[in-house]
């Protein structure tokens, strides 16, 4: 209709610019005169509404562009989450099966860790997070603008690996000696940046990586799976009670020279408390706990031996093997008792306490 309109227009001004020619002319003018200086007038009109649709185009992309922007601004991105929600707790919060305290737990949401919000049903969100959907009391979980605030304290910046092995080093050169090697896609907290590399949190030791071979981003904690062990040859039942055990202290604090499981612990507290559970007495020191039982091959875990982790061959560090090629351990001061895969950095031995 409105192109029809815009037709009319124009052919209203091309008769008129006729008449206009016709009537001041003083003298007899070629015909031909006078069909060019309609065919300029028309041709005018023409070209005029495509400018005109053409800017009517372009103000309409505009307005979408806008509308777009508009949209981003309203579901604003925080640490890879466009609805919210932060564990508002001090030791970790119960991720569970169905919105029930009675529902199967299938993992925990840390301290201050982030999710991202599904939906809601009688006091309870249902989330997701690192690898774990499941259901949390509303209770404890921060959202809207407090979780961004909240956000905006807590949030780290973190390197992840992007290449099969790297070397973690004492310095930021690569003549330095080596600390640890690190898995690819592993993430560790970064504290500090210095002319292409990173100094890095390997649990109670710090180091530097080279930024050729890791990307930095910030992020939020993340919940943690708690993985069903698989039964199988070798893998008693002491050895599944131990490692779910052991479970269930996982976001609790990180102390050093702690030694209470509920208020704060360090790596070696941590393996003596739970060994000391089922009759295992240790030393609170995780060189001394690596001259216990036997040495063992990496390959021939099971669920319930020693991982040792250090500097060289020099033991700083040690966490429990629970499957699945996965470690319980009390990490360092920002992320206490968590889960990670048993090469997120390379193990210096593997100790066997369980003869079974």
């Amino acid at each position: 209709m409105k192109k029809s309109i815009a037709r009319f227009i124009c052919f209203g001004i091309a008769i008129t610019g006729c008449t206009y020619f016709l009537g001041n002319m003083s003298n007899a003018t070629s015909k031909s005169n006078v069909n060019a200086g309609i065919c300029s007038i028309i041709s005018y009109c023409i070209n005029n509404e495509a400018n005109v649709s053409v800017q009517k185009n372009q103000l309409s992309a505009k307005d979408k562009s806008f509308a777009t922007n508009e949209a981003v601004l309203k579901d604003e991105v925080i640490g890879g989450y466009t609805n919210l929600g932060i564990a508002n707790v001090e030791g970790s919060l119960n991720i569970r099966k169905e919105p029930s305290t009675t529902a199967e737990l299938v993992g925990k949401l840390p301290a201050d860790a982030g999710c991202e919000i599904i939906s809601t049903v009688d006091g309870w969100y249902e989330i997701t997070s690192g690898k774990v959907t499941g259901w949390v009391s509303a209770e404890f979980l921060l959202t809207g603008e407090a979780a961004k605030a909240k956000a905006k304290l807590v949030m780290k910046n973190v390197a992840k690996v992007t290449t099969p092995t790297l070397y973690v080093r004492e310095q930021p050169t690569k003549e330095a000696p080596i600390v640890s090697m690190v898995a690819n896609g592993e993430e560790l907290e970064v504290i500090a940046t210095q002319d292409g590399w990173a100094q890095v949190v390997l649990d109670a030791d710090k180091g530097w990586l080279s930024l050729d071979y890791a990307q930095i981003s910030q992020q939020l904690p993340r919940a943690s799976t708690i993985a069903e062990l698989q039964y199988g040859t070798g893998v008693s039942n002491v050895r599944v009670s131990l490692v779910q055990f052991a479970l269930q202290y996982v976001g609790n604090r990180y102390v050093w020279g702690g030694t209470n499981l509920k208020k704060g612990i360090d790596c070696s507290g941590f393996t003596m408390r739970v060994y000391e559970h089922f009759g295992i007495s240790l030393p609170h020191y995780s060189v001394a706990q690596a001259g216990y039982g036997t040495r063992i091959k990496a390959s021939q875990a099971k669920p319930g031996d020693l991982f040792f982790y250090g500097s060289g061959k020099s033991i700083s560090h040690v966490g429990i093997y629970m499957g699945n090629g996965q470690l319980v351990h009390a990490s360092s001061p920002t992320s206490g008792i968590k889960i990670s895969s048993v090469n997120y950095r390379t193990p210096i031995c593997v100790i066997r306490l369980i003869n079974d």
